[in-house]
């Protein structure tokens, strides 16, 4: 009987568990801006879960099943997964940059992306057109 509860103890914060932890939680829905750009929300998602429980029955006159549980869940934004003609691209949300290296690792992305159309606009002009 006292398996039994501290059983029924667990299931029933599992499922309260199951229930925050959507998958839209971490993925949202997709949003279109006027201008086509779909943007779709991401977030990290934590959570912890503790239980316990036991039989009172090495005293008659306490005797009994005791338990208890806990559960915590975080949600955190990550950022946004843009597309926009075509091409696809992480949005992240940041703290601001502390340092200069910092900094500098944060513009790593857009600097590849810039050097990428250079690039690409100086192959489609061809040998000694540009």
């Amino acid at each position: 009987m006292a398996e039994q509860a501290v059983s029924d103890l667990m299931e029933g914060a599992m499922e309260k568990i199951r229930g925050m932890v959507d998958p839209d939680t971490v993925i949202g829905s997709p949003l279109t801006t006027l201008d086509g750009t779909t943007l779709i929300p991401v977030s990290r998602l934590t959570f912890g879960f503790a239980s316990g429980g036991g039989d009172k029955t090495a005293s008659p006159a306490k005797g009994g099943v005791w338990g208890g549980g806990s559960a915590a869940v975080k949600v955190e934004p990550v950022g946004f997964l843009m597309n926009k003609d075509g091409a696809s691209r992480m949005l992240t949300i940041q703290p601001p940059a502390f340092s200069t290296a910092d900094r500098l690792l944060d513009m790593v992305p857009e600097l590849l992306e810039r050097l990428e159309r250079y690039l690409d606009k100086a192959g489609k002009k061809g040998p000694g057109q540009g």
